[in-house]
């Protein structure tokens, strides 16, 4: 292994990454599969901690500041854990742990094809440990083709400390301890790397990634040979796991992007289909009005109720429609007694009186008191005068029509029990006369009534 060889891998690792990028789960808006987070929801929707153990290959070399003060570094057993915090869908902080070993040897020759002459032959450092604060940038995250990737780019720089012990040999073989009092060295260390991540599952990530370290001093080797600090690196394979609720996604993995053009999608094609029913509704109400209420010979029973159309004008028709028979004998009317009884009939008829939901049918609940009053009529010859009302909900025209409706509904139920038409005036005064407040749903109630007068 030589610097050459990392620089290699190093550019292979880059050159790659845009092609690997297009090889990504493509979900459709629609389909089961759409992530449940929606739109500008935040973190809180999505998995941001996570851990990650990785194991690999320790250096005393960087793929872009050459080797240290030995001519042949080699490579040895490194290992490493972190933990990491996704503040953003690109950005996140990492904290990391790295121990193992460092090796090299003069053994390498030179320029010009001779061994370099050194007091010293090799050396090991025992990396004990090196904890550093990073900051990772995810850069492969944001397309418009697709609302997540499996495959990401990242890059992460920070700072931190590393602690180790070198020890080293000389050309006569012997060892010794880099500083006499055997303590270990503690450094300020610079770590830049990359790497490559690909998700398994919502809860694991295959992690591949290069870290080069740079030292605040040049003791890593225990020896001081030219201007240039000491470096190493880090080259690993590990797995991290992602921490949260199981459901959620990883918010590293997330497209904001495409998932706004998603959602904004899904929106526009539910307003539409809104608007599009509200249509069809108002279409079919307006042609309901105008069945209920359109009176073509103009004797004012509508078309609906009208059972003998075309009648000549100024014709009196019963409730159905039909002309009445010409009385031959006018016969003086009797005076009629209104009695306390008969008041409690009407009151009862207009208490139970029920209309269906924004309709003029009556419903069959309200029949039997309605017979009651109408055998009265008939016993007593009464006249009865049916005046709507409705709530102030909709507008005045349409409330105004419905109260109408209503009053022509039950004038048109007394007529087909046997009751004279003639005998029955029906009015409607929409929402201008209330009898309680509008303003709450019992008010409202009160207000939607059919009062019945008989004299």
């Amino acid at each position: 292994m030589n610097t050459s060889i990392l620089w290699r891998a190093a550019c292979l690792l880059l050159a790659t990454t845009p092609m690997m990028s297009q090889a990504q789960d493509q979900p459709s808006a629609t389909s089961a599969a759409v992530p449940t987070a929606k739109l500008f929801s935040g973190p809180s929707d999505y998995k941001t901690w996570s851990i990650g153990v990785n194991g690999g290959v320790l250096a005393p070399v960087a793929a872009t500041g050459g080797s240290n003060d030995f001519t042949k570094w080699k490579g040895s057993a490194g290992y490493g854990a972190y933990v990491k915090y996704q503040i953003l869908h690109f950005f996140a902080l990492r904290a990391d742990y790295v121990g193992g070993k460092l090796q090299a040897d003069n053994s390498k020759e030179l320029g010009n094809g001779s061994l370099p002459v050194r007091p010293y032959k090799s050396y090991e450092t025992k990396l004990n440990w090196s904890g550093t604060l990073n900051a990772v940038f995810n850069i492969t995250t944001v397309n418009w083709l697709f609302r997540e990737n499996f495959v990401q780019l990242y890059a992460s720089v920070g700072g931190g400390l590393a602690g180790y012990k070198p020890t080293v040999t000389r050309n006569d073989n012997t060892s010794f301890p880099y500083k006499a009092e055997d303590k270990a060295i503690k450094e300020l260390i610079i770590p830049v790397g990359a790497g490559l991540k690909f998700k398994l599952s919502e809860a694991v990530n295959l992690d591949l990634g290069y870290t080069m370290y740079y030292t605040d001093g040049d003791n890593l080797d225990g020896y001081n040979y030219g201007p240039n600090k000491d470096k190493y690196s880090y080259g690993y394979a590990g797995l991290e796991f992602a921490l949260g609720k199981k459901g959620k996604k990883q918010l590293q993995w997330s497209n904001p992007a495409k998932v706004m053009y998603d959602e904004l999608e899904a929106q526009k094609t539910t307003l539409a289909a809104s608007l599009d029913a509200a249509n069809q509704n108002n279409a079919r109400l307006t042609a309901d009005v105008d069945k209920l209420t359109k009176d073509s010979d103009g004797d004012g029973v509508s078309d609906f109720f009208d059972k003998c159309p075309g009648t000549p004008a100024n014709t009196k028709v019963d409730g159905s429609g039909c002309p009445l028979p010409v009385p031959e004998v006018v016969k003086q009317e009797e005076k009629v007694v209104i009695t306390e009884e008969d008041n409690r009939l009407v009151r009862e008829a207009i208490q139970n009186l029920e209309f269906e939901f924004a309709k003029a049918s009556i419903k069959p609940s309200s029949y039997p008191a309605l017979d009651r009053v109408a055998a009265l009529l008939k016993r007593k010859n009464l006249n009865l005068k049916l005046a709507g009302h409705t709530d102030n909900v909709g507008s005045k025209s349409r409330n105004l029509a419905l109260s109408k409706e209503r009053a022509e509904s039950v004038k048109a139920y007394f007529v087909e029990k046997g009751v004279n038409a003639s005998k029955i005036e029906a009015v409607g005064y929409g929402m201008t006369q209330p009898i309680a407040s509008n303003k709450t749903a019992a008010g409202r109630q009160k207000n939607r009534r059919v009062e019945f007068t008989i004299f």
